[in-house]
């Protein structure tokens, strides 16, 4: 009998006392999902969700009545949230789909675990840990970890009508959990339900693809979701560019510990073009920040070949650092992808390294005069102004930022005479 019983995320004192009380006069109570599933792995567990008999309101009563507090993040799905010392615990009731329409669910409370179990996409995501700790597996899930194969339960097909999202799913657990080529029917059921894709949220597609552009090594599943046209559908500005230097870029991060980043990702696979990428940040309303990096990379300059440490000063003092750091960084693992018997390569990589090292200790110098300082010299207020002070930052700059605000100071007064 395969057993969580030990490990200590199931022994923690707040999950036990949720199961106990959960447990008790007929209720029923299980951990289900990723926690499972992560832990036979050998994978870190994070959220830890529990199925249970009990209906909403009566898992409200008895956390009441233990001291618990309970919040009803999804009371209308069968979900409450119980509190524990600052640590949330999903309680969902059993359930059974009663109407899909390939975005929302109408659901029907029950008590019966194989109902619940079948009415769950993968079978991976549908193991249960009881009270005790033993694992059940109502799907063949077991079977499917041994394996890494991700494949939906029962119909795939099917699955997918009930919730069009499954088939960014399906390519996202593959990228974390998956070996080998995936499921055939996953496959075939994605290729046949991809322009059903454009019947949901933006949010809820962005928020899919950003988390499967965050696995360790997502190349293979963007392969097959370009194979399938899956990655058309979400992404067209990819379709021109593609998907070549992703594993690159993977390996790169990987060999210099760069940490996964989807924003870094995607750029790989899109066109620098700064409208375009609007254009796609408004479609999949990315947020602000997201969106603003991308144009930062896109209007960053390609770096010439024989850039000078001076030069490169000015660069990221003109354009700022965070484009030009994935500009470097995109380069850079390209460099190393031709980089095995090219000598210009190879150098390539070195210098390119010595850039990215300079660019993420870059701190942008601080201009020392300003608008109040031109009027001072006898520069009469109006368009001018802005001009002598960009004409006196442009000094500074080709200076290498190196004068003071008493050189600069005679540098604006021979600018001032020049004006008057």
């Amino acid at each position: 009998m395969t057993s969580v019983a030990q490990e200590a995320w199931f022994t923690e004192p707040a999950l036990t006392r949720i199961l106990s009380v959960l447990n008790r006069d007929g209720g029923q109570a299980r951990v289900v999902g990723g926690a499972i599933r992560n832990t036979l792995m050998g994978l870190p567990v994070g959220d830890i969700d529990i199925a249970t008999t009990l209906l909403p309101q009566d898992v409200i009563e008895r956390a009441k009545e233990a001291g618990v507090k309970a919040v009803p993040t999804g009371i209308e799905h069968g979900t409450v949230t119980l509190v524990i010392d600052g640590r949330g615990y999903e309680v969902t009731t059993l359930r059974r789909d009663v109407e899909t329409d390939g975005r929302h669910a109408r659901v029907a409370f029950g008590t019966d675990w194989t109902a619940d179990a079948e009415r769950r996409d993968l079978t991976i995501n549908a193991l249960y840990a009881s009270a005790d700790g033993n694992v059940i597996d109502l799907v063949g899930g077991l079977a499917d970890l041994e394996t890494r194969t991700v494949r939906f339960i029962g119909d795939a097909a099917t699955r997918i009508a009930e919730d069009y999202l499954r088939v960014l799913r399906f390519f996202r657990f593959f990228a974390y959990y998956g070996s080998g080529r995936p499921d055939a029917d996953g496959l075939r059921a994605s290729a046949r339900a991809k322009d059903k894709l454009n019947t949901l949220s933006a949010e809820r597609i962005w928020a899919e693809t950003k988390k499967l552009l965050a696995a360790a090594d997502p190349s293979r599943a963007l392969l097959w979701m370009r194979q399938t046209g899956v990655l058309t559908e979400i992404l067209p500005e990819t379709e021109k560019w593609g998907i070549d230097a992703i594993h690159g870029l993977v390996q790169t991060e990987q060999a210099l510990g760069w940490t996964p980043d989807p924003l870094l990702r995607l750029a790989a696979m899109v066109p620098p073009d700064a409208e375009r990428l609007d254009g796609m940040a408004k479609r999949l309303r990315l947020s602000n920040a997201d969106a603003a990096r991308l144009q930062e990379w896109a209007k960053a300059p390609v770096l010439p070949d024989e850039v000078t440490d001076v030069g490169f000063d000015r660069l990221l003092y003109q354009h700022g650092a965070t484009g030009l750091s994935m500009r470097i960084r995109l380069a850079l693992a390209g460099a190393r992808a031709a980089a095995e018997g090219d000598p210009l390569a190879m150098r390539k990589v070195a210098r390119l390294t010595v850039l990215l090292e300079r660019c993420d200790r870059y701190r942008k110098p601080v201009f020392p005069m300003s608008g109040a300082d031109v009027l001072a010299a006898g520069v009469p207020a109006g368009k001018r102004v802005g001009e002598v002070l960009a004409a006196l930052e442009t000094f500074w700059v080709e200076r290498n930022f190196s004068l003071d605000r008493a050189a600069l100071t005679i540098r604006l007064e021979e600018l001032a005479r020049n004006n008057s």
